[in-house]
């Protein structure tokens, strides 16, 4: 489903600002899997996510993505089959639109179109369905401007659109990192449901180590662009999170505590 061969990246080339981001990344994953990606700031994680959906070209390698090769192709032509929800909840949503509006774009995501948004009477029904199972009440809110929900609530409705199309992939990049304790177990919950009921092959990146034992079958540790720990399913299910400080200050040499690793 997902292949990443040999993958280097490197920015500021040359230069005395010359920062090696991905160092030989090699990845595979199965249809339905669930990768979570820890490792402190710089370690490489978002730009692993951003190779993935086209934003960066790697240097070297490639990226095959349910057969295809699509290392040359941009962030746009890759829209049609990778879904993605981004830290910030204005990130992922359009806030003057409606949501039925912001929706009828998600169903549209990486086909031509025109001025016409396209609803109609299935599609409103079909989005009821989809937004019931937040079970935030959306669903009859859709003419509802989506710049006047909370952050929780436009974080639901972009985990949602980025799922209710099947991508091939789904990126969550720190995508409950903005939301305060009670909203993101809101979206914690909601994510493990859609991946699940869609059988979503998903790559989550995050700094909360509890998160990414509790959610997915697969986990990486990544440190200075390099792949520094992995876990199939097996080994994840007996890993804590004091687990996975030790195998973090292994590679710092030194002591950490859960806010170590987060700084």
């Amino acid at each position: 489903m997902l292949k990443l061969t040999g993958i280097h990246k490197t920015f500021f080339a040359g230069t005395v600002n010359e920062r090696r981001a991905l160092v030989d990344i090699n990845l595979s994953l199965e249809p339905g899997d669930f990768l979570t990606i820890i490792g402190s700031n710089g370690a490489g994680k978002s730009t692993l996510l951003n190779t993935l959906a086209g934003r960066y070209s790697p240097d070297r390698g490639s990226v095959t993505i349910a057969g295809r090769d699509v290392t040359k192709l941009d962030e746009p032509s890759r829209a049609k089959f990778v879904g993605r929800v981004f830290q910030d909840p204005m990130a992922g949503t359009a806030p003057n639109l409606t949501i039925e509006q912001n929706m009828a774009l998600a169903l549209s995501r990486g086909k031509g179109r025109g001025l016409r948004l396209g609803l109609n009477a299935a599609k409103r029904d079909l989005f009821r369905q989809e937004l019931k199972s937040l079970d935030l009440g959306l669903e009859d809110r859709l003419t509802a401007k989506v710049g006047v929900l909370s952050g929780g609530q436009r974080q639901a409705l972009s985990l949602l659109m980025a799922g209710f199309t099947h991508p091939d992939i789904l990126l969550l990049d720190e995508h409950t990192a903005a939301l305060d304790p009670q909203r993101a177990e809101l979206v914690t919950n909601l994510t493990d449901q859609i991946v699940k009921r869609g059988k979503l092959t998903t790559v989550m990146v995050t700094h909360n180590m509890q998160q990414a034992l509790s959610l997915g079958n697969k986990l990486l540790m990544m440190h200075e662009g390099q792949i520094v720990f992995t876990a199939d399913a097996a080994a994840k299910a007996q890993l804590t999170v004091a687990d996975l400080l030790g195998e973090f200050a292994k590679i710092k040499g030194a002591s950490l505590d859960d806010r170590a690793m987060l700084s």
